[in-house]
């Protein structure tokens, strides 16, 4: 079956080519369940996102209560409790708009801890990694590191931060400070 289209048609379809993917973006939430922090979080911050990604250290699934109506991928991390860690993936690589995203808590000593991660996902477009709680949104050769940081523990971080990533054209990262956790 053919279908020609018009002119008009084609503009249109040119103009709403680009689809935007949100993503609100969590890690080492350190938490045994689902608490008012993160309904709270969920409400104001990721209440658009179309997809929630969780960099591990969960240290139970009940923490993914919290996004519930989400879509929601979530990795382990050194901290979970052995349930999570038989639940869920030590990484992901998944596509997103046409950019390979890659998702893996991390281990270690935080020096170097880029390259290592990036060493064990592959080519990626994007890493997003948890582990070290301290916010990162920066690019290195054409690669967006990204790390949320934590939402809800300071034991290696000053601040609590989550992420929004947007993923259209390109790959955009913003970091958001938490002041009521």
């Amino acid at each position: 079956m053919l279908v020609f289209l018009n002119r008009i048609d084609i503009i249109l379809f040119k103009h709403f080519k680009e689809v935007r993917v949100r993503i609100g973006v969590i890690s080492d939430t350190h938490l045994t369940s689902c608490d008012e922090r993160l309904t709270r979080l969920l409400k104001d911050y990721f209440k658009d996102a179309d997809l929630i990604l969780h960099a591990g250290d969960l240290v139970d699934l009940r923490v993914l209560d919290a996004f519930a109506g989400k879509e929601v991928k979530a990795v382990c991390g050194n901290m979970d409790l052995p349930s999570v860690r038989q639940s869920l993936p030590k990484k992901l690589i998944f596509d997103l708009n046409n950019y390979r995203v890659g998702l893996i808590h991390g281990w270690g000593m935080p020096y170097g801890i880029e390259s290592k991660l990036l060493r064990e996902v592959g080519r990626v477009d994007c890493l997003v990694y948890g582990h070290t709680h301290r916010a990162t949104n920066t690019v290195k050769d054409g690669i967006l590191f990204f790390n949320p940081g934590s939402a809800t523990d300071r034991r290696f971080g000053s601040r609590n931060t989550i992420g929004m990533l947007e993923i259209g054209e390109k790959i955009n990262g913003e970091i958001i400070e938490l002041n009521y956790m």
